[in-house]
């Protein structure tokens, strides 16, 4: 029952999860936009979603394993196996002098669209919670 109610609401933990993370993203471009040679950074959301749902999610067991190179080495299981793998650099529009490549009204628009989203996962799946515990009161 437990692994059914985790399935359902994977997808939305993992947009949840990919949101936030590009959000820190998109925040250190704004923050570095007057720094020297900085080069401006984001992902394909779509394609780290699907990537994350194929390789069964965060929760799920089966992440990283560390290797051992010795008997007398702990094993061990790494924490964090999720995350972004594909962190591209922006292409810009039109280059700085200083080698710069943020440009801070595509950064804005991106970072107000992405918490606007954030937003919107987060009333999607609260509702979801609130549809799963209304199924699990008793009739009156």
């Amino acid at each position: 029952m437990i692994d059914k109610l985790s399935g359902y609401l994977d997808h939305h933990q993992e947009a949840l999860s990919l949101r936030h993370e590009r959000q820190k993203v998109l925040a250190n471009n704004i923050a570095n936009a007057d720094t020297p040679n900085y080069k401006a950074r984001d992902f394909d959301f779509s394609a780290e979603l699907d990537r994350a749902m194929q390789s069964g999610g965060r929760g799920q067991e089966g992440g990283l394993s560390l290797t051992t190179t010795s008997a007398r080495h702990i094993p061990a299981q790494a924490t964090g196996g999720g995350g972004v793998h594909d962190l591209l650099y922006r292409v810009p529009e039109q280059p700085s002098l200083d080698g710069n490549t943020v440009d801070m009204d595509r950064e804005r628009a991106a970072f107000a669209d992405n918490a606007l989203r954030y937003q919107a996962n987060t009333t999607i799946l609260t509702s979801k919670i609130q549809g799963i515990k209304g199924a699990m009161q008793p009739e009156r």
